[in-house]
């Protein structure tokens, strides 16, 4: 990658791939504790999941909005107070003397980690100039050597020490990190813009998944026949209602109205909210399957999203450095077809191969069409914006908590209703291939790359 100065251009990209890889972490660490959580605190499966859910909320609504503070702000300024909120907010996770302090503190460890990805994507794009979008497209080999870490070490963790241990790994590696990105980050990466934040769309956006969360939850707790659950429903579609008016009256829209007239837009960020339900949502809850479903020990679990990782990692960075070659669409393509195969086999029963063998197989089939598609897909959605995309990363992460958030919460319904984990999760792995399979015709209206190689 051509410009001045590389080797400054080559710290910053690891210092910010050691951020993104400690988000990483953190979004697939706690998914083999659940069932320890659910023990040790004394709550229900409903609530312990929240531990999940909370995190995928926390960086649902700090995404777009970090995205905004850092290519208003300044790059530097706003990436180190991600890092100090994420770092403290592990700390106090791993002090929670009951689930609900677990789920609050797990909400503000989000907000600082997802504001990584925005802005380590703003650093990047404005040091790397034309080779943005190989760099960008590496970032995510980044991710899936944080979810080839997290479940294993999550898994040994909970076989051999405490839960808590989970969190409190993270605060020396914060520590360490701050120290670093404060050595190399120039100052001149600031913009400093002074744009204002659309504080009302933010709480407006933060009601309406709130407000539909509790409900879910509350539905599973208290049943249909309670007033509370379709009174928070109501509050949250009264506040997504709002944001989506006042979206088209404010100075500093989160989601700019040019946007939503582009059916581009809504392409790829439909496209965004399946990957997220299927990539990021439905596999935290893999090692609880495996665990009810086969009788599993948690490390053995915690593994199965390892061999996810390890297909991830397999065609992350090769499809990276293809992009110019193959364009967007191609490996988006491919990689739902994948996705499709690995869940289909995940709803299968296990066959001679043995449980772990063909739960291990069928995740390491999810792993790589995560691995081909998410290069393509992260680039497609900046040619919406080009010129803000530090804004148009935030909303791409959006809309993929927002997925993986529908389906925990769905899921938590339903086994809360009395159904079971696992014939729950058998139909949700089912369910899911099928819209999969069904969402690959949408392709063809995902923006293409502009710079193609023969």
């Amino acid at each position: 990658m051509g410009g001045q100065a590389p080797r400054a251009r080559y710290l910053i990209f690891g210092a910010s791939s050691v951020a993104l890889l400690m988000s990483s972490i953190d979004s697939t660490i706690v998914a083999t504790a659940l069932p320890t959580l659910t023990r040790d605190l004394s709550t229900s499966i409903s609530w312990s999941s929240w531990a999940v859910t909370a995190y995928l909320f926390g960086q649902t609504v700090a995404a777009p909005v970090a995205g905004r503070l850092s290519d208003s702000w300044g790059r530097r300024r706003m990436f180190l107070l991600f890092v100090v909120t994420f770092t403290i907010a592990s700390l106090l996770s791993g002090l929670s003397v009951n689930v609900y302090m677990l789920v609050a503190c797990r909400f503000v460890q989000a907000l600082g980690g997802g504001g990584f990805m925005p802005s380590a994507v703003g650093i990047v794009s404005d040091r790397f100039g034309r080779d943005r979008d190989r760099a960008i497209g590496l970032f995510s080999s980044v991710f899936p050597i944080g979810a080839l870490l997290g479940p294993a070490l999550g898994g040994f963790i909970v076989a051999y020490g405490s839960w808590r241990e989970i969190f409190f790994i993270n605060v020396p590696v914060g520590v360490v990190l701050l120290v670093l990105l404060v050595r190399v980050l120039p100052r001149s990466q600031a913009k400093a813009t002074g744009a204002t934040i659309d504080v009302a769309g933010s709480l407006l956006m933060a009601g309406a998944l709130l407000g539909v969360m509790f409900a879910l939850n509350q539905l599973g707790e208290r049943g249909p026949a309670s007033v509370l659950p379709w009174a928070l429903g109501l509050i949250g579609v009264a506040c997504g209602a709002g944001f989506w008016m006042w979206q088209g009256r404010t100075k500093w829209p989160i989601i700019p109205p040019a946007l939503l007239r582009r059916p581009a837009f809504g392409i790829v960020n439909g496209l965004n909210v399946l990957y997220g339900a299927s990539a990021l949502g439905i596999f935290s809850l893999v090692p609880l399957f495996a665990q009810d479903a086969y009788g599993l020990g948690p490390l053995q679990a915690g593994t199965l999203l390892t061999a996810r990782a390890l297909g991830m990692v397999a065609v992350a960075a090769a499809a990276s450095m293809a992009l110019r070659r193959t364009g967007y669409r191609l490996p988006m393509l491919v990689g739902f077809a994948l996705i499709a195969i690995g869940l289909l086999l995940m709803w299968l029963p296990a066959s001679a191969l043995g449980p772990y063998a063909w739960l291990g197989l069928a995740s390491m089939a999810c792993g790589m069409g995560v691995g081909m598609a998410g290069p393509a897909s992260n680039n497609a959605a900046l040619e919406l914006m080009p010129d803000q995309v530090a804004a148009i990363s935030g909303l791409r992460g959006m809309f993929r908590q927002i997925g993986g958030i529908i389906s925990v919460s769905v899921i938590a319904l339903v086994i809360a209703r009395g159904a079971g984990p696992v014939p729950v999760l058998r139909g949700a792995f089912l369910g899911l291939a099928a819209i999969a399979v069904a969402a690959i015709p949408a392709i063809v209206g995902v923006p293409e790359a502009r710079h193609r190689e023969p």
